[in-house]
């Protein structure tokens, strides 16, 4: 029996923010974490991204305590190190240090190596007038779609 594959989005990022530029991150995990992405018990709602000492951070990512796990079980919302090679922090420094651009992660999902791997983007947040035309243009394709279906 093959597992269901783990792929967590955080739907609101791209409502709120025009990306930029994508990269995919590692992430240093506890041995109780990666159970419970393997299971699906994880949550990337108001998580961000920021950096200490020339190091990527991900902060206020939701990874649920392990069921099975015992005194060894990891904290919920607990800082993760991100794992980028020296040429992408150095570029992803630079551009977030810019006014209006933040780093958001994307999705989170498990390779085929078995690893928990993060997309993130370097986003620019989006104005109010922005929001509504995505509303408009989703609408659209939906009201398209539901055309051709007849």
């Amino acid at each position: 029996m093959k597992p269901t594959p783990v792929n967590i989005k955080n739907k609101r990022a791209s409502f709120d923010y025009e990306f930029i530029d994508t990269y995919t991150a590692g992430i240093v995990l506890t041995g109780t974490e990666i159970k419970s992405i393997r299971l699906g018990k994880a949550s990337l709602v108001d998580t961000y991204c920021y950096f200490v000492q020339g190091e990527l951070w991900v902060k206020n990512m939701h990874i649920a305590e392990y069921f099975y796990g015992s005194y060894n079980n990891h904290s919920a919302r607990r800082e993760r190190k991100l794992l980028l090679n020296k040429k992408e922090l150095r570029k992803l420094e630079e551009a977030g240090k810019n006014p209006g651009f933040t780093i958001v992660p994307v999705r989170l999902f498990i390779n085929e190596k078995g690893l928990a791997k993060l997309v993130i983007a370097l986003a620019k947040g989006k104005k109010q007038y922005d929001k509504r035309e995505s509303l408009k243009e989703k609408d659209d394709r939906r009201e398209m779609d539901r055309m051709f279906k007849r």
